[in-house]
């Protein structure tokens, strides 16, 4: 019980900090730089990366992106940085997709670690930099769906997997996912879409749907991405900051390497609609 309660008290005040964060543009930019400085260091341990380079990486792309997202993004140039940024996430992303079912280890968890640090970690803060300030306007309640979908993902996923889970879903990886788990949790943000559309004021129904399946399979994907860079290292949990739950890594990993995914689809719905 007493565990429980911790679990809890921690999980609420992430997510209060999160909301709380999202009436100020200032503040959002604050707290998605001071969870990724937190995540990329709980991340740099998982891979045993001890230079001080992937922070200075990190300042530098984030800095700049925060830059071109809220005072420059109308800019040919800038605009193009965004391309290209979003090109060289979703391929390294991929490539760790692919990783997860044709390698015991991934590759480039011994090699190159700070290109998965720069387009898998760092990428996914500015991504959500980006989808708050999306049509070059501060749009927090577009982020603030995405983690709600997120959420109500992988909680559906955890009930629905513990109670009527059989087949499991990725046993090498994660032995506690089960194909039972992942439909519940789709089935459930797909439900919820409905109710971020209606009280959101920001996409349409059929828009947020998409969009829920697109955070639900590229969630799951991050998840076990994060799971076997976890097994590789020989630990349980990215870190301790969050009692009970271990990591903020552990918490974010989901929404990390769904951003990329969810920007490149208003992207595109920008330039049909």
């Amino acid at each position: 019980m007493k565990e429980l309660a911790t679990r809890a008290l921690s999980g609420a005040i992430y997510v209060a900090l999160l909301i709380g964060s999202l009436y100020s543009q200032a503040a959002t930019v604050a707290l998605i730089g001071v969870f990724g400085f937190i995540c990329l260091t709980e991340f740099s341990r998982l891979i045993n990366l001890k230079s001080i380079a992937q922070y200075l990486i990190f300042g530098v792309i984030y800095i700049g992106f925060w830059y071109i997202s809220i005072y420059n993004s109308t800019n040919l140039i800038a605009n193009e940085a965004i391309k290209i940024l979003l090109i060289i996430t979703i391929f390294v992303n991929l490539i760790l997709i692919k990783d997860l079912f044709t390698s015991k280890k991934i590759p480039l968890f011994e090699s190159k670690r700070h290109i998965v640090t720069a387009f898998y970690l760092t990428s996914g803060f500015v991504f959500m930099l980006l989808i708050a300030n999306y049509q070059n306007k501060f749009t927090p309640l577009m982020l603030l769906g995405g983690f709600v979908l997120i959420w109500v993902n992988d909680s559906a996923a955890y009930l629905v997997g513990k109670n009527f889970g059989k087949q499991k879903l990725f046993p090498s990886i994660s032995p506690k996912k089960t194909v039972e788990g992942f439909l519940g949790g789709l089935f459930f943000a797909c439900i919820s879409s409905y109710f971020i559309a209606s009280y959101t004021n920001t996409l349409g129904f059929t828009s947020w749907l998409i969009l829920a399946i697109i955070v639900s399979v590229f969630g799951t994907f991050g998840d076990l991405i994060e799971s076997k860079f976890k097994r590789q290292a020989g630990v349980k949990d990215s870190g301790v900051i969050m009692p009970g739950h271990g990591g903020l890594l552990d918490r974010l990993d989901s929404i990390i390497f769904a951003v990329p995914f969810i920007y490149l689809f208003l992207r595109i719905l920008k330039y049909v609609s």
